[in-house]
C-alpha cells in the first residue's frame, strides 16, 4: 500500500530561493489563510527533506527525536512559523519597493546569529561546505533558511524578488526569466487563470456591444 504524501511533501518549490520557498508554505498571508502546508513539527521536517535541507535518513532521525521531545518540537514549530511570517513580510516589502520593518530585520538577525553559532566549514571530498555542529537539534532545519534569507537580502537578486500577480496569490519568487518580466508564481496555475479571466472579460464586453 502506497502512503499518501502530506501537503508538505508536495508543496511546489517555485521560488528559486530556499527562504522564499519556505515563506510560500502558507498560501495567503492575510487575515484568512487560504492554505497551510505545515501543520506540525513533522510536517516541518518533511518539507525540509522535500526542499533539500535534509536527506531521508536525517529527516527520519529528527521525526523520531521530535516524538521523544514533544514540548520542544512544538516550540520549534512555532519558531518556524514566526520565522516564515517574518521572511514573508521582509521580502514582500522588497518586492513592492518598500522597506522592511525594523523589528522584522531584528528577528532575521537573531535567526541568522543562531544559525551561524551552529555552523562550521567542513570538507566534503575535494570541496568545502557549510555543516552544522548539532545534527540532532530540532531547530537545525531553520538554520539554512535563515542563512538563505540573509544571503538573498544582501545580494543583487533582491531586485528580482517578485510577488505573484494573481488575484488571491501572494507567493514570492526570484525572477530568473530572461527578460525579468515574470508576473506569476506559476504560468500553469495563476498565469492561466489570469488569461481565462481576461478572455471572459473580453467576451462579456463583446456581448454588450
Amino acid at each position: 500500500m502506497i502512503a499518501t504524501k502530506s501537503d508538505a511533501e508536495i508543496h511546489k518549490l517555485i521560488a528559486n530561493a530556499l527562504c522564499l520557498n519556505f515563506a510560500n508554505t502558507l498560501y495567503g498571508h492575510g487575515n484568512v489563510p487560504v492554505h497551510e502546508y505545515l501543520k506540525d513539527y513533522r510536517d516541518l521536517v518533511l518539507w525540509s527533506c522535500h526542499a533539500g535541507i535534509l536527506d531521508e535518513r536525517q529527516a527520519d532521525a529528527l521525526i523520531r527525536e521530535g516524538a521523544r521531545r514533544p514540548t520542544e518540537a512544538v516550540a520549534t514549530f512555532h519558531r518556524a512559523i514566526a520565522l516564515r511570517e517574518t521572511l514573508f513580510r521582509i521580502f514582500a516589502a522588497a518586492a513592492n519597493g518598500e522597506s522592511p520593518k525594523a523589528n522584522d530585520l531584528a528577528a532575521l538577525n537573531s535567526a541568522r546569529t543562531d544559525a551561524l553559532s551552529h555552523s562550521k566549514i567542513d570538507r566534503s571530498g575535494d570541496r568545502f561546505r557549510i555543516a552544522w555542529t548539532d545534527e540532532a537539534a530540532l531547530a537545525r532545519v531553520l538554520w539554512p533558511i535563515a542563512l538563505s534569507a540573509a544571503e538573498l537580502l544582501t545580494s543583487e537578486d533582491l531586485d528580482r524578488v517578485r510577488e505573484c500577480d494573481g488575484d488571491t496569490c501572494d507567493w514570492l519568487f526570484v525572477d530568473t526569466s530572461r527578460n525579468h518580466l515574470r508576473r506569476w508564481c506559476s504560468m500553469h496555475e495563476c498565469g492561466n487563470r489570469a488569461k481565462v479571466r481576461r478572455y471572459l472579460k473580453r467576451k462579456r464586453k463583446l456581448a454588450l456591444q
